[in-house]
């Protein structure tokens, strides 16, 4: 179950950098609803690692939290903001990936 609750919070940890990146495109009532996304999905990321970390090692459960969200931003990046997909971006995420995995594999629980 642990598992589970860092996922769901890296992905809102996705959806909070996401909101800062369509905050800054914005203006008016319409940025302050993003801010108001952002501060909701870090609320519920940051709360999702804490309960994780209730069973996982912290060491774990913050490099898989933060690799779920580094991934997760650079291709919303990639797909929403239109960022650059270079090969070389796109291998160091395969590669942030595979040690996502092997964290997952290697610890104790």
């Amino acid at each position: 179950m642990s598992w589970l609750l860092l996922i769901i919070g890296g992905l809102f940890e996705v959806a909070f950098a996401s909101c800062l990146g369509k905050a800054k495109e914005t203006a008016g009532a319409e940025s302050v609803y993003w801010m108001i996304g952002f501060l909701l999905s870090l609320t519920t990321s940051m709360f999702l690692l804490y309960k994780a970390t209730q069973e996982l090692p912290i060491g774990t459960a913050y490099a898989v939290w933060t690799g779920i969200g580094a991934v997760g931003t650079v291709l919303v990046g990639i797909f929403v903001f239109k960022e650059p997909a270079t090969f070389w971006r796109l291998f160091f995420i395969v590669t942030l990936i595979a040690s996502i995995i092997g964290l997952k594999f290697v610890s104790s629980h």
